[in-house]
């Protein structure tokens, strides 16, 4: 029998459970503001990960439109941030 640290042995249950998403999606809301800077997250209303997709929710139509322009550099700071290459997708809503 091997032996894990509790750091392992969560990520391991996280890994295999549906709960990795939301637990990944609190995460990001603990950082995205220092990830997209204050107005961004001001008006954020909602930030969601399902399966390899982050879903951010705004009302605002031209932070939507900005949001859109910058899908890449989203995926690849919230990666960042994960510290690993979770997200492959960014959906606006």
């Amino acid at each position: 029998m091997s032996e894990y640290s509790i750091s392992e042995a969560m990520k391991e249950f996280l890994d295999k459970s549906r709960l990795k998403g939301s637990v990944l999606a609190l995460q990001i809301k603990d950082v995205w503001e220092n990830i997209m800077g204050k107005t961004i997250a001001r008006y954020t209303d909602e930030i969601e990960i399902h399966g390899h997709t982050l879903y951010i929710q705004t009302t605002v139509a031209p932070l939507k439109q900005e949001l859109l322009y910058k899908k890449e550099l989203i995926m690849e700071r919230v990666n960042e941030a994960l510290g690993d290459k979770l997200i492959r997708e960014v959906v606006i809503r």
